[in-house]
């Protein structure tokens, strides 16, 4: 895992601090880890667990999050805890021995209409990832994503978004998706009873806004930037994933009060949501956040 730099970030809990990547560091999932003994199948854990001051380790695709005892503080130790990460990554030590999942686990995909009738929604009951990833073309999907590669070389394919348990894929109009709908159920269901690789790396963020729950922006927000950020994930993002959709916040324009937002999968390109979604999200940041919004303006991801 070449190249790999961690970034610290703190949590609204001061005992647990994250530990970010530039890279992936598991396929899909997430596993936590609460002694040296449950960490068996992951040598990073084991040796986090041999550094007095670690309690728990909780590991996802895009971070490492840690909690402490109460011996000392994050601040005395997060910079050396930062380094030793970075070198254990970049000798290429491994994260967790993750096993090809069994024929025999029960993975279900099932599919979904969504209010764009371009794009179909294709959930499941397996965790993919923990950082939403879009993919306007096979380019971008070869780079990043095995999965998304795999569902472009269908020709009717246009475009491919992948979240927490769900992909929604955007078809060109050569067909329906009542013809095709069910081959990309199965295959996609295949694809994760193999456990084949999901994502292997982040898409380049030069090229492509990425968000979500647990992916903060670059730099840290704060004021009415920060409460907006909030108020998308707790009220907006929960609806808009139910039709196989994401919103991302892009800027907060505080001289002219202008929010710019993102839309991905089933929302970016749909006939309707763009005019839908930017009232209904204008309409809740005004309330909720008096005088401070003037506008909101939605950009197709």
């Amino acid at each position: 895992m070449k190249n790999t730099q961690i970034t610290i970030q703190e949590t609204t809990n001061k005992t647990i601090i994250k530990f970010n990547s530039n890279n992936i560091l598991i396929n899909g999932g997430s596993y936590e880890y609460n002694n040296i003994d449950d960490a068996k199948n992951s040598p990073l854990a084991q040796q986090l667990f041999y550094l007095p001051f670690v309690k728990k380790v909780f590991i996802a695709s895009n971070f490492i999050a840690i909690q402490r005892f109460d011996i000392l503080e994050w601040i005395d130790v997060q910079d050396e805890v930062k380094e030793q990460l970075e070198t254990y990554l970049n000798d290429d030590g491994v994260v967790v021995n993750e096993k090809p999942t069994s024929k025999k686990e029960a993975i279900e995909v099932y599919a979904e209409v969504t209010p764009n009738p371009s794009v179909m929604k294709f959930g499941s009951n397996k965790s993919l990832t923990q950082v939403d990833v879009e993919y306007k073309n096979i380019d971008e999907a070869s780079k990043s994503s095995p999965l998304a590669l795999a569902l472009f070389n269908f020709p009717f394919v246009k475009e491919v978004f992948i979240s927490d348990n769900y992909i929604s894929v955007t078809k060109y109009d050569m067909v329906e998706w009542n013809e095709v709908f069910t081959e990309v159920r199965s295959f996609i269901r295949e694809y994760l009873v193999s456990g084949k690789t999901i994502i292997k790396e982040l898409p380049n963020q030069e090229k492509t806004v990425k968000s979500d729950k647990t992916a903060e922006p670059a730099v840290k927000l704060e004021g009415i930037a920060a409460q907006i950020v909030d108020i998308l994930d707790e009220y907006i993002k929960p609806a808009v994933a139910s039709d196989g959709g994401n919103i991302a916040f892009k800027s907060y324009d505080e001289e002219h009060k202008i929010v710019s937002v993102v839309l991905q999968g089933a929302c970016s390109g749909c006939p309707s949501s763009t005019a839908t979604l930017k009232n209904g999200i204008e309409n809740l940041l005004k309330e909720m956040l008096p005088n401070q919004i003037n506008e909101v303006v939605a950009i197709n991801g």
